[in-house]
């Protein structure tokens, strides 16, 4: 027991190294080429999974700029799961909590998180079956069930089309549906405003039905005919049904 303080310190010495390399000394006794194929793999283990989780936001960088962002998050971030999968995660609160720069993107953290979400939902747990759910249930006259493998996303900037060749400097909010289809692929649906707003409702609506919800919308945008909506509505989700996003209505 009288061993265990001092062995922490070399544990904690041991990783501040790692972490960082240039700032922090190495363990004594440990040769100095060990010490940095450690931190190499450690590092290039961490570099290989984020450049390959945001692609988008990594071939928005030059290599420097890449190298000093991850090496930032690298040495000050503390991470709150031993689990690698949730790196992307973690480094989505490092993006938005701790980073420190007035240089950076500024639909970084919007970009991050979208191109995580690709990688989130594919790791998603499947949902249980519903006993309360009718896969056949009137679309219409009752509510549908929206899976919880979908996804309504809101972003300031068009997240979507951001790349190399596409770099917005104002604001333009977009709406996305992101879904795990059937065959386990991820879709990405660009919603308007109505529609987005139509799923919304429904996400979160307990007893109305969706022609209830419909009739809401058309007085709301003061449509002259409101069957209009009612059937453009149904036909959107009878198309999501078809798609696997929407599981059928509650009982």
């Amino acid at each position: 027991m009288s061993q265990t303080p001092g062995f922490q310190a070399i544990q904690y010495q041991f990783a501040a190294y790692i972490r960082d390399p240039e700032q922090n000394p190495a363990p004594d006794n440990i040769e100095a080429r060990r010490m940095k194929i450690y931190a190499e793999l450690f590092y290039n283990n961490v570099e290989d999974f984020m450049s390959s989780t945001f692609p988008v936001l990594r071939e928005l960088h030059t290599d420097e700029q890449w190298q000093s962002l991850l090496r930032d998050y690298y040495s000050r971030h503390q991470a709150k799961t031993p689990l690698f999968p949730e790196l992307a995660r973690e480094f989505l609160y490092y993006l938005e909590y701790e980073r420190e720069s007035d240089t950076d993107l500024p639909f970084m953290l919007e970009l991050a998180h979208y191109e995580w979400v690709e990688a989130a939902l594919y790791l998603a747990d499947e949902e249980a079956a519903l006993s309360q759910m009718d896969p056949d249930g009137d679309l219409l006259h009752g509510l549908p069930l929206i899976s919880s493998l979908a996804w309504l996303l809101s972003y300031n900037y068009p997240v979507h089309k951001i790349s190399a060749d596409y770099i917005p400097t104002e604001l333009s909010p977009a709406h996305i549906l992101v879904y795990r289809d059937a065959d386990a692929e991820i879709q990405f649906i660009e919603l308007n405003p109505v529609t987005m707003k139509l799923l919304q409702l429904i996400k979160n609506a307990e007893h109305h039905s969706s022609e209830a919800i419909l009739l809401q919308l058309a007085e709301e945008l003061q449509h002259p005919q409101p069957e209009v909506v009612i059937q453009a509505g149904l036909s959107l989700l009878q198309d999501l049904q078809n798609k696997n996003v929407i599981l059928g209505t509650i009982k």
